[in-house]
């Protein structure tokens, strides 16, 4: 048997005025999506527990099968571990976005969080940099991918709160930065930074180019090394993950998945996925299990921009379950489990914890009555519902 999972982030919305009150995933072009859930399972799982922040690492966490209230230390140690970085036991690592500032009505506001979409190399220039003004023994700065990146304060200090930047499109940052412990450090760090980025060459190449300049960095998603039990001990199978993210690949690195890196994946629209399609039935000739992310709906919902969303949509369907569902047939016995992480409302621009639609389909199926498609409505109207989410991995294997 043979499992993959293909995780279209962000893709669940809310009903939208413009798309005459229904989703995204209702409205968007989704023929594979469609027939796997009327040939399969379609339901909703809560992959964000009560209590814990909506983010892509408690929700993917849940995905993988894990549950996060026992696991999750933050998202930065995930990604740490992706990029190699090894972190002592009292090293706090924190995301580091390449963001936009501008000042407007009489404060600075978030622009961009992703500085325009910065790409890696010119985002690993910029950090470079940084790193030679401002890094030192304590304070220690790593190149990611496009606009993430992370720092590492040894010895730091995590009684702290810090804003992801994508929940703040458009509004101040003065209320949003960050606060406790240690909060000073990190504030002279982020204003240090905007000196630095302002008068590299970089920002007036960009605004030359018509495009948004990096002039600040932003600190948040902070935590220590987590500690995740191998997926083989749990599972009982070999993996592997594919995905443009730090963080997704970080959480397989920690469950010791193999991370497979495919180039020309982006984490956007423009994103290589025949690569990660290939790549995926290629592991699955030595795996059992494979882990396929694609970032490109949640980016777009953050960015609030709908034809991106539709399209992101439309290319997942498209361009990876249709493949992915094509390519299965040859290992005979299969599952693929389909789902978002978590919610990205295009209204709010920022994640949600409510509840997310999922497929579980094994092949050709007898036809579900009453179940027009994958999305939203027809998985609240199956009356099938997880609330504890890290039970999609043990419904994939029948357990």
């Amino acid at each position: 048997m043979k499992y993959i999972v293909l995780l279209g982030d962000g893709m669940s919305d809310e009903p939208l005025k413009e798309l005459d009150n229904r989703t995204p995933l209702m409205a968007a072009r989704t023929e594979n999506l469609d027939y796997m859930a009327r040939h399969g399972q379609i339901g909703l799982a809560r992959t964000v527990p009560k209590g814990l922040p909506p983010g892509s690492d408690v929700a993917n966490l849940s995905v993988f099968g894990y549950d996060p209230r026992t696991c999750y230390t933050g998202r930065s140690p995930l990604e740490a571990a992706s990029m190699g970085v090894e972190l002592g036991p009292d090293d706090v690592a924190f995301r580091v976005n390449l963001v936009n500032l501008q000042p407007a009505r009489g404060t600075l506001i978030m622009n961009d969080y992703s500085a325009g979409h910065i790409s890696t190399e010119e985002g690993r220039e910029l950090i470079e940099a940084l790193q030679r003004d401002m890094g030192d023994d304590e304070f220690r700065f790593y190149p990611g991918v496009g606009y993430r990146h992370l720092m590492v304060w040894r010895n730091g200090k995590h009684a702290l709160t810090a804003t992801p930047p994508h929940d703040i499109s458009g509004q101040s940052i003065i209320d949003h930065l960050p606060k406790g412990e240690g909060a000073d450090r990190l504030i002279y760090l982020m204003n240090t930074s905007q000196m630095i980025l302002n008068n590299h060459p970089q920002y007036r190449r960009r605004l030359e180019a018509d495009k948004v300049p990096a002039n600040s960095i932003w600190l948040w998603g902070h935590g220590k090394a987590p500690r995740i039990e191998p997926f083989r001990d749990r599972f009982g199978l070999t993996g592997a993950v594919i995905s443009a993210v730090d963080l997704v690949r970080g959480i397989g690195v920690c469950a010791g998945l193999d991370v497979i890196r495919v180039e020309g994946a982006t984490g956007y629209i423009d994103t290589n996925y025949a690569g990660k399609v290939a790549a995926a039935l290629a592991a699955l000739e030595t795996h059992d299990y494979v882990y396929l992310h694609v970032e490109a709906p949640d980016e777009a919902s953050h960015s609030g921009n709908l034809e991106h969303k539709l399209k992101a949509i439309e290319d997942f369907d498209a361009r990876v379950v249709g493949p992915i569902m094509e390519g299965m047939r040859k290992f005979g016995a299969y599952r693929i489990l389909c789902t978002p992480d978590h919610p990205t409302p295009l209204r709010i621009k920022t994640h949600t914890d409510d509840p997310v639609p999922f497929i579980l389909y094994g092949g050709e199926g007898k036809e579900r009555e009453g179940v027009r498609g994958y999305d939203e409505e027809s998985a609240r109207g199956s009356g099938l519902f997880l609330d504890e989410g890290f039970r999609l991995m043990e419904m994939m294997l029948g357990r």
